[in-house]
């Protein structure tokens, strides 16, 4: 993660600031995913059924991929200097524009939008935050998410 000034925040408005490493999106961890949020739906944990679908497999759940912007902004996101702690804040948009198949490798990449100093030290940063598929035609999602951190 980028450190930078509150100074500069404005400054990299509109500016890609980092793209996060490939992560391998294996059977186990779409396994895992369905475990913890109870859905088992045969396209994603059913590989014969999923064999007779369009993919021709089994595809990762499309709010598992959301869940990776957490991992994906460690690389992809700026941290202010000083900051004490940073918190989500919400998504004003997400759109699952492509399925994501069991063994492909996606990665995140951040531009910030917007970045707004709500009180003294409270600085909400808007990103515009692509979710690339290695070899795919179109992203696996796009959002625009709102985090806090605190100076």
């Amino acid at each position: 993660m980028k450190t930078v000034k509150s100074s500069e925040l404005m400054g990299l408005v509109g500016q890609e600031v980092g793209v996060s490493d490939w992560i391998e999106i294996k059977q186990e961890r779409i396994n895992t995913f369905a475990d913890v949020t109870e859905d088992h739906q045969f396209i994603h944990v059913d590989e014969a059924a999923a064999k007779h679908t369009p993919f021709g497999t089994t595809i990762a759940h499309g709010f598992l991929t959301l869940s990776l912007l957490s991992k994906f902004a460690e690389q992809g996101s700026v941290a202010l200097d000083g900051v004490k702690m940073g918190m989500n804040y919400g998504f004003d948009k997400v759109r699952f524009l492509s399925p994501v198949p069991v063994g492909s490798k996606v990665r995140g990449r951040f531009t910030i939008k917007d970045a707004v100093e709500k009180r003294p030290g409270q600085h909400l940063i808007t990103y515009d935050v692509s979710v690339e598929i290695d070899g795919g035609e179109k992203p696996a999602l796009i959002c625009e998410w709102m985090g806090m951190q605190f100076v």
